[in-house]
């Protein structure tokens, strides 16, 4: 599932060396974050720049990891353009929905990637969602039954939790971030990809259930 390709090991690499210089110079790390207040104020660099930034070396390996493991699906599929495309549009898609969210609380900032890796994330998912997933440390089958997750579960039912993250607010992550960059990752693979309409038309329906299911709630003000 992982692949280095060269476009990945650059993303990869424009992280570290990002993140790095935010570790060592805090001046730097909130210009750059993304802050409601400066983004506001006309920093909109913001936007685009909080994604290369993380917190701490595990905040920026686990991202960098889960990179490594959905883009190599993704290049496959739609080449290396479409896989920046990706990326950097689900990277916006993240922060401009965080902005949408957290508009009125003008000191609220952030910092990392999730929001463009949970755009791979569900692109792959998107362009194949029967594949299956399976969790690390855990028996990949039991008997003859297989263990692993069918890519349009697993991706439904993060971005289900990740609504129930931004109604009640669990932990210090950007569950709105995260849906935001699946937003980006859905559309643009839809448009570097049309022929998915053709072939899985069902799937491209049921992957957008919870992107629905958000606004509807956002709309009724029950987020």
């Amino acid at each position: 599932m992982g692949n280095l390709d060269t476009i990945t090991i650059i993303v990869i690499v424009a992280n570290v060396l990002v993140s790095l210089r935010g570790f060592k110079d805090y001046g730097f790390l909130d210009k750059y974050k993304f802050h409601v207040g400066g983004v506001q104020r006309g920093e909109q660099i913001r936007l685009l720049s909080a994604g290369f930034l993380h917190i701490d070396t595990t905040h920026l390996f686990f991202n960098m990891f889960a990179l490594y493991l959905f883009s190599g699906q993704v290049i496959y599929e739609v080449d290396q353009g479409g896989f920046i495309l990706i990326y950097i549009g689900s990277l916006l898609a993240g922060n401009l929905l965080s902005l949408y969210f957290h508009k009125n609380e003008y000191h609220y900032s952030a910092v990392g990637a999730s929001g463009a890796v949970t755009g791979i994330l569900y692109s792959a998912i998107l362009l194949e969602p029967e594949r299956l997933y399976y969790f690390m440390f855990l028996p990949s089958r039991i008997g003859s039954y297989d263990l692993g997750i069918p890519g349009y579960i697993l991706g439904i039912a993060y971005l289900l939790y990740s609504i129930y993250g931004m109604k009640k607010r669990v932990g210090n992550i950007g569950h709105d971030a995260h849906f935001g960059g699946a937003i980006g990752g859905y559309v643009i693979t839809l448009i570097v990809a049309p022929w998915l309409f053709e072939k899985d038309l069902l799937m491209v329906g049921i992957l957008a259930v919870p992107i629905v299911l958000l606004f509807a709630l956002k709309r009724a003000g029950k987020l």
